[in-house]
């Protein structure tokens, strides 16, 4: 590992919990604090809150002052309530665009068909940032070879014609490494503000099984796999 990756483990927690934080605590700090800036009294969409991302940006948005609504299943309803999620919505039986509306922020996670109707759920000049789907910016930000870069603006013109005309910024995230926010994020789970949210620990042993568990749809949080 960089040592430019990688920062001390939050003192509060056992080994297990720390190698669950990673991939969802930066994706969600890049999100809502690098990229969105979230303020205290805004609005946030968190898609499938019951999810490694979710579970955590509801802890972070909440930390941070907002007002938070998330899709789950109604066997989740309680876990995301749990952690803070003001509106929680029922994506089998309910539809969050006629719930939702005039919102500052959506962290998108879902299909093309949510990413839709995300978009009309923000108010002009709110933001949508997508974790499922790469916009010309990220061609940029990865130094993708210029062959490349057409694709990604392709990929996505639909979407960022669809936000133009709504008044709304679209972008892509993808994670990068950082030390310096893992740190940052160690404070406020040694705080007590944010718990990571662990489904499960398996053996090395039996990785296959838990890669098919979380591909299942079924965990709730992270599922995490130590070794013997």
């Amino acid at each position: 590992m960089n040592e430019a990756d990688v920062a001390l483990k939050p003192r509060s927690l056992s080994m297990a919990e720390p190698a669950s934080i990673p991939l969802v605590g930066l994706t969600a700090w890049q999100a809502l604090v690098e990229r969105a800036n979230l303020q205290h009294g805004q609005k946030v969409f968190i898609q499938a809150g019951s999810g490694g991302v979710g579970t955590f940006a509801i802890q972070l948005a909440k930390h941070l002052g907002a007002t938070v609504a998330t899709t789950t299943s109604a066997a989740n309803v309680e876990l995301v309530a749990g952690l803070g999620a003001d509106i929680v919505i029922d994506y089998k039986t309910q539809d969050f665009e006629a719930i939702l509306d005039n919102y500052d922020l959506v962290l998108h996670s879902e299909d093309g068909t949510t990413l839709d109707k995300s978009l009309r759920v923000l108010k002009p000049g709110g933001r949508l940032i997508s974790i499922s789907g790469p916009d010309p910016a990220f061609g940029d930000d990865i130094g993708a070879p210029w062959f490349v870069k057409p694709i990604l603006r392709a990929g996505s013109s639909t979407t960022r014609r669809r936000a133009k005309r709504l008044a709304v910024d679209y972008s892509f995230l993808f994670m990068r490494a950082n030390r310096t926010q893992l740190t940052e994020i160690t404070s406020p789970i040694d705080a007590g503000i944010i718990r990571p949210i662990l489904d499960s620990v398996s053996f090395f042993t039996s990785t296959s099984e838990a890669i098919a568990y979380v591909e299942s749809g079924r965990a709730k949080g992270k599922v995490v796999v130590t070794m013997r």
